[in-house]
């Protein structure tokens, strides 16, 4: 047999391996992924005697999530984590689409540099800028308000960039038309342009929504009060070593955290998929 079948028959064999392989290292990745959300699991409903004894008969307990509820107020911490997410994106929902819209459509001059000057936001670490959006927060009198936590954010230069896009994609035979019709600018962009970008809007809306409900530093600085702090502030908080450490509440505290965004994705991942691989986002 010649050298260059050896070869072939040595590819061939590899061609052969490559799927078991990378199959194998997904589920290694996956195993480690999520290798602390089970075992916070396993503590959480479990006594604190268990939490390092994976014993199979280990009583099941809801004391946990009884003791971590009593010692913070969870409640006031949802309220304000809803309030703030849900303020956010819509107003996210509209900057975006109106900036989007206009880099997409209208003949601005220079549009395109400011365009750029807009993506530069992207390479910005959000911590460079906490103490000028702090003096900026004081200045306004927004210190220690869910509207200061969120101010910052409500210009996505991520949402400008990706709803431009989706925007240039929508063919301009239907704008023509729908201007035929009598449609202003207004009427074009709520009847043509935002209906046909419902999955860009989808995708972008469960990126912000995970990001700003797992917010942390910038939300501790601009907080001082129970009244203003989201989750993710006040878990912080409640497992900080000075007030004594309990792992298997602290767990049961976390997943009362992490539960709204992991039942909607269980409940709803199949559009999920769907409404990021319509808008493109890999």
């Amino acid at each position: 047999m010649s050298q260059t079948s050896l070869m072939s028959a040595a590819n061939r064999r590899f061609a052969l391996r490559l799927p078991s392989l990378e199959t194998t290292a997904a589920w290694l990745l996956a195993l480690i992924w999520i290798f602390p959300l089970l075992y916070a699991f396993w503590a959480a409903f479990h006594p604190a005697a268990y939490m390092v004894r994976f014993d199979l008969f280990a009583p099941v307990t809801l004391e946990n999530f009884a003791n971590a509820w009593a010692q913070a107020p969870f409640a006031r911490y949802y309220l304000n984590t809803f309030l703030l997410v849900t303020g956010v994106v819509l107003a996210q929902f509209v900057v975006c689409t109106l900036a989007g819209f206009a880099f997409a459509r209208f003949p601005i001059p220079g549009k395109e540099i400011l365009f750029m000057l807009v993506l530069i936001q992207l390479f910005v670490f959000p911590e460079v800028l906490i103490v000028e959006n702090y003096r900026i927060a004081s200045s306004l009198g927004l210190v220690d308000t869910i509207t200061g936590i969120g101010l910052p954010y409500v210009a996505s230069a991520f949402g400008i960039f990706l709803l431009r896009q989706t925007f240039k994609t929508i063919p301009r035979e239907l704008e023509d038309a729908a201007r035929i019709e009598g449609c202003g600018w207004m009427a074009i962009l709520l009847k043509v342009y935002v209906p046909l970008a419902k999955p860009t809007y989808l995708a972008y809306g469960l990126v912000s929504v995970s990001h700003h409900w797992n917010n942390f530093l910038w939300p501790l600085v601009v907080t001082n009060s129970v009244e203003s702090r989201p989750l993710t502030v006040g878990l912080g908080i409640f497992s900080a070593p000075e007030t004594g450490v309990n792992w298997a509440t602290v767990s049961a505290a976390t997943l009362l955290s992490i539960a709204p965004l992991l039942v909607a994705f269980l409940l709803f991942q199949r559009q999920f998929v769907q409404s990021f691989l319509r808008a493109g986002i890999r």
